[in-house]
């Protein structure tokens, strides 16, 4: 019963994030990035780094200061990485370098993995706000490298189409306009 609860503590909490990202989407942007950055102190900067991950990426989409949701786009970058450092989605006490990891491990793996294009992606549309399309083309690139894992999908066309959108863009050396050029964000 106990091991039940444990591990459907971490689905509880991307239910809640999807339900606050419905909210967002739904036009309530402010109480949206307020519920967010609730969640966030009740998770803590040493929480699990997938929920910070995942709710760091939509707290980037509810900021009305492009600087403030570069921040935010970095946090998510940032747990990313832990996740890739140490330890996957799958299995909190394996790591990537595991020779035991299970197919829940590697699956976990792949889902962190699937989420670089598009943190990548919003990092560049987030350079791009900021007129710095230097570091805009860097993470452009590294968003076009990181496709290779995504489906052949609705979502994985999705981003590959808004980065494709991104690299025509900068390549016209026009980094202005004000135009929203994030992908659609993975789903809790």
């Amino acid at each position: 019963m106990a091991e039940r609860q444990e591990q459907a503590a971490p689905d509880a909490l991307l239910t809640r994030i999807g339900q606050i990202v419905m909210l967002h989407h739904g036009g309530d942007r402010e109480e949206a990035r307020d519920r967010l950055l609730g969640l966030w102190v009740e998770l803590g900067e040493d929480g699990d780094p997938l929920h910070r991950c995942t709710l760091a990426h939509y707290l980037a989409d509810t900021q009305d200061d492009p600087t403030d949701e570069l921040a935010w786009d970095l946090r998510a970058l940032s747990a990313a990485d832990e996740l890739t450092d140490g330890r996957d989605a799958g299995d909190p006490g394996e790591t990537e370098d595991s020779g035991d990891m299970g197919n829940a491990g590697q699956e976990g793996a792949i889902t962190i993995r699937a989420f670089y294009p598009s943190l990548h992606l919003n990092l560049a549309a987030d350079y791009v706000k900021l007129d710095r399309p230097d570091a805009a083309r860097t993470h452009i690139r590294r968003a076009r490298d990181a496709c290779t894992v995504l489906a052949d999908d609705g979502y994985g066309n999705g981003v590959r189409a808004a980065i494709g959108r991104l690299e025509l863009r900068l390549g016209d050396g026009d980094a202005g306009g004000g135009e929203s050029w994030g992908p659609p964000r993975p789903r809790p």
